[in-house]
């Protein structure tokens, strides 16, 4: 859990420079050395504990459940992880490149009874597999965060939320933002602005679909093709052939909501779940709420 370079006490920027120059000798030294190794030597940024009303904020904002498996990159003391499954029942794991670090959060968790649902790695997060998370939570460098970001839409599942302190990843659209000031903060990092970011992996919504609508709800066949941007998303629908807009679009993780108006002034909604290649949920119109489907035809 690392703050921004530009909010760092000087000992934190000292340490930084320190740990720059060692990476920097070490490939010198042996130039030999593969492209993984020269990766394995860069480090995510110092240790600096995150505050735990910023904790507190982040698995407030993730809605931690039971079911949820919570990972923390960065994880420092382990105190995320720990406290999501202390007061939430939820399992999961941090990784941190300090030994040290990860010998006590392990420690904590035996200590809590809690070793058989968390543990601790030592290990780079860049080579971590992340894909069993429902929530990730991370307080890393600036550029690490964006240096993650491919990484992320690539192993986590639609729906999957991922918290940010303090940095937001560049060119994602963050469901919510929760602004704050934390006194206990100003000793960390010198500043007491606080920000968490949320974010939900979207579900790959882009292509041709046909819908099957119930008769009480329209009688014309309905297509509709969306062009997806991340969670953006946007398109047209044709209806018994006729092109219509869409008068609202929306994408959050695997839940899409389609305002559409059909036939005269009636306006349907229909919000689904997004599956492999299937959209099933409910459509509300003319003062109804039906179920309704679709399929991905490309």
């Amino acid at each position: 859990m690392t703050p921004g370079r530009s909010t760092l006490p000087r000992r934190v920027k000292l340490h930084m420079l320190a740990m720059a120059v060692t990476a920097v000798v070490a490939i010198v030294a042996n130039p030999t050395a593969s492209a993984a190794q020269a990766q394995a030597a860069v480090n995510a940024g110092p240790y600096v504990p995150s505050p735990d009303s910023a904790v507190a904020a982040m698995l407030r904002l993730a809605e931690i459940r039971p079911d949820d498996f919570v990972i923390d990159l960065g994880s420092g003391d382990g105190r995320i992880v720990l406290t999501a499954a202390k007061l939430y029942g939820a399992s999961g794991f941090g990784v941190e490149i300090q030994d040290a670090l990860v010998v006590k959060s392990n420690a904590s968790a035996r200590e809590a009874g809690l070793a058989n649902r968390v543990r601790f790695l030592t290990q780079d997060l860049f080579q971590t597999d992340i894909s069993q998370a429902t929530v990730l939570t991370m307080y890393l460098l600036p550029d690490t965060v964006n240096m993650l970001s491919d990484k992320l839409m690539a192993e986590l599942r639609p729906g999957a939320r991922v918290l940010s302190h303090d940095y937001p990843l560049a060119g994602w659209i963050p469901e919510q933002v929760t602004v704050f000031d934390d006194e206990a903060k100003e000793a960390i990092s010198g500043v007491t602005h606080t920000v968490v970011y949320l974010y939900r992996i979207p579900a790959k919504v882009a292509g041709t679909w046909r819908a099957t609508l119930p008769a009480a709800v329209s009688r014309q066949g309905l297509e509709f093709d969306l062009r997806q941007q991340m969670a953006k998303v946007n398109g047209m629908a044709r209806l018994g052939g006729r092109e219509v807009a869409f008068q609202d679009l929306q994408l959050s993780g695997t839940e899409l909501t389609l305002r559409v108006r059909l036939e005269g002034e009636q306006v349907a909604v229909l919000r689904g779940k997004v599956g492999d290649g299937r959209i099933d949920g409910t459509v509300e119109a003319r003062g109804q709420v039906l179920p309704w489907s679709a399929t991905r035809l490309r």
